[in-house]
């Protein structure tokens, strides 16, 4: 059952990382109706829902021009940048912007944000995730919530990789760190 102290996170489901984006993931667009029927029963039973987007600046160190591994993507105020409106967030979620530095990478929503105290701010200790891309942004945020003492599920049809085996990888290792996975058919049955 969901509990009055669960969160759903959403992680950067965003048009850069759809099919026709700058960084697409293969499939990634997958995501987004399932994700929509989760965000839903998160609204019907009053338990908050956050979306983190990569919002970089147009020189940010991960881009190949400035040295690092991916193509421009997610720059902030671009189309790109949107979250799938598909996805249909309610207007109280709750959005973490992410990557803003020029010179700092940043794969975790939790990493240089305040979600960590909003989520306390909440009362949280559950922590559902899904999104994009599961070897990167999926795998460190979730390491970061189990690192910070949140019990993170994993919507384990909610997540797709840029690459199979690296996905397969994140995946074994959040197990190690006892990470939970779940179908989201199981969520959408156990409302209150």
């Amino acid at each position: 059952m969901l509990r009055d102290n669960d969160a759903l996170l959403v992680v950067d489901v965003q048009r850069d990382f759809l099919p026709g984006g700058a960084l697409a993931v293969p499939d990634g667009d997958k995501v987004v109706p399932v994700l929509a029927a989760c965000i839903e029963a998160f609204v019907r039973n009053d338990c908050p829902i956050f979306a983190s987007r990569d919002w970089h600046p147009p020189d940010h160190c991960s881009f190949q021009a400035s040295g690092g591994p991916w193509p421009p993507h997610c720059i902030a105020d671009s189309p790109g940048a949107t979250i799938a409106a598909a996805l249909h967030l309610p207007a109280n979620a709750t959005i973490i912007d992410k990557g803003r530095s020029v010179d700092q990478e940043a794969y975790s929503a939790f990493e240089g944000t305040a979600l960590d105290a909003h989520l306390k701010d909440l009362h949280t200790r559950r922590l559902f995730i899904g999104g994009l891309a599961t070897e990167y942004c999926v795998l460190n945020t979730a390491l970061d919530a189990l690192r910070l003492g949140y019990e993170v599920v994993v919507l384990q049809d909610a997540i797709r990789a840029i690459d199979q085996a690296g996905g397969e990888q994140a995946i074994e290792k959040l197990q190690r760190r006892h990470a939970g996975f779940m179908h989201s058919a199981a969520v959408l049955d156990r409302q209150r």
